[in-house]
């Protein structure tokens, strides 16, 4: 009997550096033994240091990828990355409507990237809670996408109010939320998972690196290549943050660029080639 593929879908923006977006995504895939397929909602012309120039396709392109693979292959989950725009939000919502079967859903709720430029308007965020929200298995802002999430004057910086905010971005629609707690202040980073009205914390110490670039999309294509394996929502982000923890320390004695480097996404691969 042949075997059959386990496939992940990212819908995102491209990085020619390679270290974020969807080349990061796909890298992401591979090293947990899935397939990766993709759906471009943008090109950009950025590296280490920092996004030059960003070009969206057009709706009607972005359909056309998306049904091309839709129509011919089977699609166990789905990471949802830099959308830039409210018409494409737009379009991917009606897209997802079209799906046969319900596989997992990750949004990686991206406002900017991490050198600060802008890649949503309050208007393009506004829709994304009121298309995407309902259609997400999980969203996975950081603590200060959740503040603007919801609209905070100040973001939350104790358990009990990253808690809270968590439990607002559900009345938000959202299903489940994945509060990502690499922005706070001491050494550790913490994450809070609202899954199935029970929370779920996740600590680790955080590692010195300046190769930070595409973090965030490497853990949301991490989990959605965890439950595209099978894996239920706590254990595959439990797996997802470690397989993350250890690119970020296989990466860190690299050095690509003059500005924020990449994470070692096959690091795994590496270990067991040097075996």
């Amino acid at each position: 009997m042949k075997k059959k593929y386990t496939t992940v879908l990212t819908i995102a923006g491209s990085d020619g550096s390679g270290g974020a977006g969807i080349q990061a995504d796909l890298k992401t895939f591979a090293a947990l033994e899935c397939y990766g397929l993709s759906v471009i909602t943008a090109l950009t012309a950025q590296n280490t240091r920092g996004i030059n120039a960003i070009y969206p396709v057009s709706e009607a392109f972005l359909i056309e990828q998306f049904r091309a693979i839709a129509s011919d292959i089977p699609i166990d989950a789905i990471k949802i990355g830099m959308l830039g725009s409210a018409s494409i939000i737009k379009t991917v919502a009606l897209l997802l409507k079209e799906l046969q079967g319900t596989p997992p859903i990750i949004l990686d709720t991206i406002f900017a990237s991490s050198g600060g430029t802008p890649l949503l308007s309050e208007e393009a965020i506004q829709l994304m809670k009121k298309e995407l929200f309902p259609l997400a298995t999980l969203i996975t802002p950081n603590i200060p996408e959740t503040a603007r999430l919801l609209e905070m004057k100040e973001a939350p910086s104790t358990p009990e109010c990253i808690e809270e905010a968590a439990m607002k971005l559900l009345e938000n629609r959202a299903s489940s939320v994945l509060v990502k707690g690499g922005h706070g202040v001491d050494n550790n980073c913490c994450d809070c998972l609202l899954y199935d009205n029970h929370f779920f914390w996740f600590s680790s110490k955080k590692i010195a690196t300046h190769n930070t670039h595409g973090t965030g999309c490497t853990l949301s294509s991490a989990i959605a290549a965890f439950m595209a394996r099978g894996e239920k929502m706590e254990c595959a982000v439990e797996k997802a943050k470690a397989y993350l923890n250890g690119a970020l320390q296989a990466g860190a004695a690299y050095r690509l660029g003059s500005g924020n480097g990449p994470l070692h996404h096959q690091y795994r691969q590496w270990e067991e080639g040097l075996k």
